[in-house]
């Protein structure tokens, strides 16, 4: 009897209980906890965000997400890249496909060498002009637009030249004596989006709107000015 009861006790002894049943022993300490919240979410298509006009460098992009426990954090990659405002800036996920063999083949394929072949010629360099749009005209200056870049054809004399803002508009004054009508002129889906052109004792004044927020740069050229919005 005194053994069977020696027996029990040093069982009762031995053995290694879990004070709370509800929380993992010290060998689940690697799976995580989870939630009984509803994480059933649209599945990621494509979203995008549209950056304000004073935009000019997109330095990083941070992610904000939530984990299988509820808990959130944060990612971020570093860019460094210039952007255009205009366009929009998408969020999407997406399996990207591997190369095609063919491709990959005829890439790598060496070139089977010519005897006596004779030296192919150089191609030359040939600069492509920029193409400019006329956007606005009077007989003693043109107005031509560029992408970025607004050209002023003229031979008057510019007095001065600055930025107002809200909205903003690049202000040139060139010096003459002129009877000319008040000016205006609209031009849809430009980056210069309109031009006014008055007269003034001794001056006329050239107004153009932008589209958004710039700084620009005044040049002389052989034609007469350019300027170089940033």
């Amino acid at each position: 009897m005194i053994k069977v009861l020696f027996t029990s006790a040093l069982l009762l002894f031995t053995l290694n209980a879990r004070e709370n049943p509800f929380f993992p022993s010290n060998g689940e300490k690697d799976i995580l906890l989870t939630t009984n919240q509803d994480s059933s979410q649209t599945p990621l298509k494509r979203a995008a965000i549209t950056l304000p006009t004073q935009a000019r460098v997109l330095q990083k992009v941070t992610i904000e997400f939530k984990n299988l426990d509820g808990s959130v954090e944060t990612k971020s990659i570093e860019v460094e890249n210039s952007i255009d405002w205009h366009l929009p800036i998408f969020i999407s996920q997406s399996y990207s496909e591997t190369p095609n063999a063919i491709q990959m083949e005829a890439s790598t394929a060496p070139i089977a060498k010519q005897k006596n072949a004779e030296p192919a010629p150089q191609k030359k360099n040939v600069s492509k002009e920029t193409k400019y749009e006329d956007i606005a005209s009077i007989p003693f200056l043109k107005l031509y637009a560029s992408g970025k870049n607004l050209k002023l054809v003229t031979s008057d004399e510019m007095i001065r030249n600055f930025l107002i803002v809200d909205p903003h508009r690049i202000v040139i004054d060139f010096k003459k004596e002129t009877d000319i009508k008040s000016y205006v002129n609209k031009i849809p889906n430009n980056i210069f989006k309109e031009v006014k052109i008055g007269n003034h004792d001794g001056y006329y004044r050239v107004v153009v709107e932008l589209d958004g927020l710039y700084r620009y740069d005044f040049k002389k050229i052989s034609e007469g000015y350019l300027v170089e919005l940033k």
